[in-house]
């Protein structure tokens, strides 16, 4: 698939999602939604319904990229800028890991406003920086399992779970000055608003992104500490690359890691940084089904249109809507517009006052079980 096939997706998603953040008021209603939900079910259940398909149990799934509200002076954030991008896959030395870090995620943290770059373009040592823009609507990328998986992160023995349990899940954000350097900073230093999702680059910190002769540098005055698993760090890497190339609206030009203005330090103790990095197949490393909004503990009025992106068999995606407090559960399904490639979905639902779960999610076409899942949480006022 070439660069350019997907812009027309790319664009309407854009329009689409600031539409429904107008739309959307954006009350924090998610301590209130957890409050109710926690008083009917185990906190660890975050799909209890999801445990068998037919004959099979599956566990807790990833949820995917939907608005995500940060605090303070933060604007609304939202992930879904379509999703797939040209095929060369990075390919990386790799060395032994050693640490061991937890994926768990935390609430969302409230950050200071970034200092507000100056104004200038000059090219720099490492090529030409990125006009300053204000309110430029960019996309996040997050970690997350997929269902009925864990993501493995590397501790005394090497791990032996299957390949690509971890995939991204994208998020959107509104941001003003350099738009990739502040998609890299809130990447490396917020918390996600959706639970379901994590960053390995925590302790990072983004220095500049600049482009010459079609290679983006991202300098870093600090690169991650943790040390991953090879696989898990493949997509950890891929995290940087989507979210700057999504920033900077091309998906062709390879990333260059630089820290303090040289090449070569390992990621994650896996990832040789010499060379610069492509962007790998959006199936290999990305979810294959996405809610893209509402956003996780949004109000919202009914009724509630629900928007997404899936790579679906026979262009199928399946979903459940449950009614927190009530329990009252409704089960359905509704076509992307092509399947086996990534494609919009669109879910119209009349539904009551009150807090819902929505679930989107894959059946296997081999033994039937849930093989991908997103989840958000909602209020329906």
């Amino acid at each position: 698939m070439s660069e350019h096939s997907n812009e027309p997706f790319d664009e309407m998603m854009r329009r689409a999602l600031a539409e429904e953040a107008d739309r959307i008021e954006p009350a924090d209603a998610l301590p209130e939604i957890r409050a109710r939900a926690h008083a009917q079910r185990r906190p660890a259940a975050r799909r209890p319904w999801l445990m068998t398909v037919g004959a099979a149990a599956i566990g807790t799934a990833a949820a995917i990229g939907a608005f995500t509200v940060f605090n303070g002076d933060q604007n609304t954030a939202n992930d879904g800028d379509a999703v797939a991008g040209p095929g060369t896959t990075t390919t990386a030395s790799r060395a032994p890991s050693s640490a061991s870090v937890s994926p768990t995620p935390s609430p969302v943290a409230t950050l200071p406003p970034a200092t507000a770059p100056e104004a200038t373009t000059a090219p720099t040592e490492r090529g030409k920086p990125e006009q300053v823009v204000k309110g430029a609507l960019v996309p996040i990328y997050w970690l997350g399992d997929r269902a009925g998986t864990k993501s493995v992160i590397v501790g005394p023995k090497p791990s032996t779970q299957a390949r690509s349990t971890v995939r991204l899940y994208r998020t959107w954000a509104k941001v003003s000055g350099r738009p990739a350097v502040e998609a890299v900073r809130i990447m490396t230093s917020k918390q996600p608003g959706d639970p379901d999702y994590y960053s390995v680059w925590r302790g990072a910190e983004v220095n500049t992104v600049t482009r010459s002769e079609g290679v983006v540098t991202v300098d870093f005055k600090e690169l991650p500490a943790t040390d991953l698993d090879a696989d898990t760090a493949d997509v950890a890497t891929q995290q940087l690359i989507y979210t700057v190339q999504g920033a900077l609206h091309n998906s062709s030009e390879p990333v260059q890691v630089t820290q303090r203005g040289r090449p070569g330090a390992k990621l994650f103790g896996q990832i040789d940084t010499t060379e610069p990095l492509s962007r790998a197949q959006a199936a290999d490393v990305q979810a294959l089904v996405s809610i893209d909004s509402p956003a996780e503990g949004q109000t919202t009025a009914s009724p509630v249109t629900i928007q997404g992106t899936a790579n679906a068999f026979e262009a199928t995606v399946n979903y459940q809507v449950t009614n927190l407090k009530t329990r009252k559960s409704t089960k359905s399904f509704v076509n992307t517009k092509e399947g086996l490639k990534f494609a919009p979905f669109l879910i119209e639902l009349k539904l009551t006052p009150g807090p819902y779960q929505i679930d989107a999610y894959l059946i296997s076409d081999a033994d039937g079980t849930i093989s991908d899942a997103d989840t958000k949480t909602i209020f329906v006022k």
